[in-house]
């Protein structure tokens, strides 16, 4: 088990909310929604648009939502995806805080089906996303589902960690300045996207690396370390989601031009980087000649 079964989490803020419909507004979506529904959500990119999706705003918004019940202990999140996600966001703040001066959590918002946003609709036609409009992470837990179904994804428990500590790394960039520093340049391997998505990957395997040292306030650590197998699913889901994997899964060809995350072995690369030598490496993807990556 990966959460250690007496630890607290009763502290977490996750909140739940959607309409459990596949895409706002509904309704067939035709090639561009095959694109999104497949590409989309392992490029972080948000096709919604193209979609028909609702607008953002309206009264879903990010103080909106219903507390997820019943996740208090790690044994809760051992059982229920739901609650692994609020166990994941008590880790990675606890994580953040000793990291980041004057640290402010992100919200995270677990994802029912489709709901608004300050930056579109959030769906696992999406998967899984920072906003900065909101300053909250987006996850439609089906989005694992969807890894294993289309690309032969293990996204065990760690690999979905992983994916929770890479979006909370986007948050980490936005209030340190490094998104404004590295604005988008457009696409390619050398792009300031890929180096930016490389810096999440290796934030979070500096996560993972010291996973087992947040403590609840009765000093219980709030996961065990990861074997070798959950590490191995770990990197299985950093691998998959290359944009040379997607590329090639998707239509039997790579265009490193059109490159946005960087290739399954950088990912992977970046991602044992943080896990096994901590933050410290991880402004190396910003400043490393493209050939480093």
């Amino acid at each position: 088990m990966t959460f250690n079964p007496d630890a607290d989490l009763s502290t977490n803020t996750t909140r739940r909310r959607g309409r459990n419909t596949a895409i706002a507004g509904g309704g067939v979506v035709g090639v561009l929604g095959i694109i999104a529904l497949i590409a989309g959500p392992l490029l972080g990119i948000d096709l919604t648009g193209l979609l028909g999706g609702a607008a953002p705003g309206g009264g879903d918004g990010p103080a909106g939502g219903t507390a997820i019940e019943n996740c208090k202990t790690g044994q809760d999140a051992n059982e229920r995806l739901d609650c692994r996600m609020a166990g994941a966001q008590v880790a990675l703040d606890a994580f953040w805080s000793d990291e980041v001066e004057n640290y402010s959590p992100p919200q995270l918002i677990v994802v029912d089906g489709a709901t608004n946003t300050a930056c579109g609709t959030a769906s696992n036609a999406v998967g899984p996303f920072f906003c900065p409009g909101d300053e909250t992470v987006y996850i439609d837990p089906t989005f694992f589902q969807l890894m294993q179904e289309q690309f032969g994804a293990s996204a065990n428990e760690l690999a979905q960690l992983y994916i929770v500590g890479h979006e909370w790394g986007h948050y980490i960039q936005y209030i340190t300045g490094v998104m404004d520093r590295y604005p988008n340049n457009g696409t390619g391997p050398d792009s300031n996207g890929v180096r930016i998505e490389l810096q999440a990957d290796c934030y979070a395997g500096a996560w993972i690396g010291r996973i087992s040292e947040q403590k609840d306030a009765e000093g219980d650590p709030y996961l065990n370390r990861p074997t070798e197998t959950q590490i191995e699913d770990a990197l299985n889901a950093a691998f998959v989601v290359g944009d040379d994997n997607i590329q090639q899964q998707s239509s039997g060809t790579v265009n490193p031009e059109s490159f946005t995350h960087g290739e399954s072995e950088q990912r992977t690369g970046w991602f044992a980087q943080g896990f096994e030598n901590g933050l410290g490496v991880c402004a190396e993807p910003l400043t490393v000649p493209g050939g480093e990556l």
